[in-house]
Order: C-alpha cells, then structure tokens, then sequence
C-alpha cells in the first residue's frame, strides 16, 4: 500500500469533503481516502499494483475539483 497526498484548494464544505472520500468505492485499488474541506488536504492510501496516482488524480478532477500533488 501507498499513500498519496493531494492538496485539493477548491473543497468548500463538508460535502465536498464527503464526496471524494466516496473514491474508496468508486476507484478499484483505493484503500482509504481523508479529505479535509479544512485544510484543503486529501490523504488516499491505495494498492500500486491497482492503480496509480495519476487514475487517482483523474478521478478526483471528474469530482470537479483541482488536485496538485504534495511533496
């Protein structure tokens, strides 16, 4: 397992936050997903032989929103 964290600036609420954790069940390989509106952060913790950080980042931006990858 791999973690991967994403700063995703355009969360407003809650709700958005909720709606990306929903690539725990929307992205085969996606083991764990926090996203906090809060700080603006999205830790995914994912199988590398499934998938791999750019599908991740792709299926966040069909979410609506901007992912940038934190080093």
């Amino acid at each position: 397992m791999k973690l991967l964290l994403l700063e995703v600036k355009d969360m407003h609420c809650s709700n958005c936050a909720m709606k990306l954790q929903a690539l725990e069940d929307d992205l085969p390989g996606v083991d764990t997903v926090d996203a906090s509106y809060r700080s603006q952060k999205m830790k995914v913790v994912y199988d590398e032989t499934i998938t791999t950080p750019a599908a991740i980042m792709d299926a966040v931006q069909k979410f609506g929103y901007t992912p940038e990858m934190v080093e």
